[in-house]
C-alpha cells in the first residue's frame, strides 16, 4: 500500500470516529451527576533532594492545621501522595482536601475563630517560620478544585 493511501485511509478514519463522537447524547442528571463532595488538589515539584525536609515541614504546618479543621468538621479528609517517579513530570507530590461540599470553602467568622482557639498563637508563630522556608524547597504547579463524576 503507498503512502498516500495509508494516510488517505487513517485521515478517513479519525475524520469518521470523531464525527461518532457527536452523536454521543451523553447529559448532566440523566446519564451521570456531580456529587457534592469536592477535592481540592494542590500539585508541588519538589526540588531534588529535598523531599524529607518538605514533608517533615508539612506535618508541622499542612498536617496539623488540618487535623484541627478535620477535627472541628470543617473538612472530611486531607491526605499526601508522593510520585513513586519523583524526577519525572510536572510534580512529584500532591495534597489533598476532601470536603462534603463546596459549601465548606465559606470562610467565616465563626470558623476562623474555633480554628485559631484550637491552633493557638504559639503554633501560628512557629508555622509561618516553617512555611518560609517552602520556596527554597518546592514550587506549587497547579491547584485545582475538582468534583467527583458519579455514572448512572
Amino acid at each position: 500500500m503507498r503512502l498516500s493511501s495509508l494516510f488517505g485511509l487513517l485521515t478517513g478514519l479519525a475524520g469518521f470516529l470523531l464525527s461518532t463522537a457527536s452523536w454521543a447524547d451523553f447529559r448532566e442528571f440523566e446519564d451521570y451527576e456531580i456529587d457534592d463532595e469536592v477535592v481540592s488538589m494542590t500539585t508541588i515539584k519538589v526540588n531534588a533532594g529535598k523531599g524529607e525536609e518538605y514533608l517533615e515541614g508539612l506535618v508541622q504546618t499542612w498536617v496539623a492545621s488540618n487535623q484541627i479543621a478535620k477535627d472541628l468538621g470543617h473538612i472530611e479528609d486531607f491526605n499526601i501522595y508522593t510520585s513513586r517517579l519523583p524526577a519525572s513530570g510536572d510534580f512529584n507530590v500532591v495534597l489533598i482536601i476532601t470536603m462534603k461540599s463546596m459549601a465548606d470553602f465559606t470562610y467565616t467568622k465563626e470558623r476562623s475563630d474555633a480554628f485559631m482557639k484550637k491552633w493557638g498563637e504559639q503554633r501560628r508563630t512557629k508555622s509561618k517560620k516553617t512555611a518560609k522556608a517552602y520556596p527554597e524547597l518546592r514550587t506549587i504547579t497547579g491547584e485545582y478544585i475538582l468534583g467527583k463524576v458519579n455514572l448512572k
